[in-house]
């Protein structure tokens, strides 16, 4: 029917060829289409579904390492079943070790962003948090540990040693704090961190590509349209040249193909600036290389390298214990000093070794209660603003071969899956079009 609407009778001559005027507009449009199509469904295939939708086969796993290591990389395969799962998701736990490696490591050592931090500041944020609690935990490790003792004891003596606490707590904490800085870079591993952090929450991968390369993104889509659309003309004279049915079918693989790889390419490259014939060309996503870190910097600042994501590292990741350790030991003599004249009284009335017990439970449940006021929203946000300054300022000053790389080179193996894909979008275009047209 469409073709029926068409002026069939109209000819253009091109190279001593008839090209029929429905070949010249059917062709390049179709192209153009299956083009902004293969880009856009290949923007979709990066980022969705954000976890595996599809069957897991039983046994599949079995043939699954029979094959080439790449294959079994792909997502859906790589889960043991027939599905899919978005590309950059599916890879959270290699961005951030990447994002480590490429980029976070070369911003600063974990010492460097703790000090933008500013302990000080941290400091008087844990005594002020801690403060009103602290009562409260010494009455009630008492009540558990030596109710009759503590009871027993001179009321004069119970609150001077609240009060010597209260008093104490400032340098205590900032003893603490001090005592972070100086062996953060044993306590802290900002790549597992990074990697714990996106696996658990594989949106954030998600929103760093998306937010960092929205525009090169929406590029990327409207491009296969117009590439694939002018290469269509082309196509429409190799049709008329060679005749045979599996040459369109054949060119428009090509077309697929060729929309995904020259994309990505505008894209990522060159990472410098050229000069061709006199016309300037550098990858568009250099281009904007201080807006770009501006957005990286908010969106790792805000939700990865986080004072509350340091603080439950510190207490909770795979080096926690030495975390937990470090803490107890400087807290048991500050409980000493804290107590001051009057623990000898107290060692007298409770006992020696019924005060070492309490003063190690003290110690223990303390460690606690001066990491939790890290996790104050409030807190995070106004401290997060110095790590957000520290990694703009660092990624603007970065190389831009670098810079390209901290983000390119996590989806970079999987590329081939894109050109993949629009290969056989632009086969099956090629069939679809004979098939309506002819």
């Amino acid at each position: 029917m469409i073709a029926a609407l068409l002026p069939l009778a109209t000819t253009f001559h091109v190279l001593g060829l008839e090209i029929g005027l429905q070949e010249l507009i059917t062709v390049p449009l179709f192209m153009g289409a299956i083009g902004w199509i293969t880009n856009w469904t290949a923007v979709w295939m990066l980022f969705n579904p954000l976890e595996f939708k599809g069957v897991k086969v039983p046994g599949l796993w079995i043939l699954v390492r029979l094959l080439p290591r790449k294959v079994q990389e792909i997502p859906g395969v790589m889960h043991g079943g027939v599905g899919w799962q978005g590309i950059i998701p599916s890879r959270a736990a290699k961005m951030g070790s990447i994002a480590v490696d490429k980029g976070i490591s070369k911003l600063g050592s974990a010492a460097d962003f703790y000090r933008q931090l500013e302990p000080d500041k941290i400091a008087e944020h844990m005594v002020a948090s801690v403060g009103p609690e602290l009562r409260p935990l010494v009455e009630r490790i008492m009540e558990r540990e030596h109710p009759r003792l503590w009871h027993d004891l001179p009321p004069q003596v119970r609150e001077t040693v609240h009060a010597r606490v209260r008093a104490q707590l400032p340098d205590i904490i900032r003893e603490i704090t001090d005592e972070i800085g100086e062996h953060i870079d044993q306590l802290l591993d900002v790549k597992l961190m990074v990697i714990r952090h996106l696996e658990r929450r594989p949106e954030l991968s998600n929103r760093i590509f998306q937010e960092v390369g929205r525009k090169e993104l929406r590029f990327m889509v409207n491009f296969g349209f117009v590439f694939a659309f002018l290469l269509g003309f082309p196509v429409v004279v190799l049709t008329e040249l060679v005749h045979f049915w599996l040459v369109l079918p054949v060119l428009g693989t090509f077309v697929g193909w060729a929309t995904n790889l020259v994309g990505i390419w505008m894209i990522f490259e060159p990472a410098r600036p050229r000069r061709i014939l006199g016309i300037r060309l550098q990858g568009l996503f250099l281009r904007r290389q201080r807006e770009a870190a501006d957005v990286y910097a908010g969106v790792i600042s805000e939700e990865v390298l986080t004072l509350a994501a340091i603080g439950d590292e510190l207490l909770h990741g795979p080096r926690s214990d030495r975390t937990r350790l470090m803490l107890e030991t400087a807290l048991r003599p500050a409980v000493d000093r804290a107590i001051g004249p009057a623990r000898t009284a107290v060692r007298l009335v409770m006992g020696g070794r019924s005060y070492d017990a309490v003063r190690d439970s003290v110690a223990v449940e303390a460690v606690q209660y001066t990491m939790t006021p890290l996790l104050d929203p409030e807190f995070n946000r106004v401290q997060g603003e110095r790590i957000r300054t520290l990694i703009r300022d660092r990624l603007r000053a970065m190389p831009p071969e670098d810079f390209v790389e901290m983000l390119r080179t996590a989806m970079k193996e999987d590329e081939w899956l894109l050109f993949l894909h629009g290969a056989v979008l632009g086969f099956g275009a090629g069939l679809l079009h004979l098939a309506i047209f002819g």
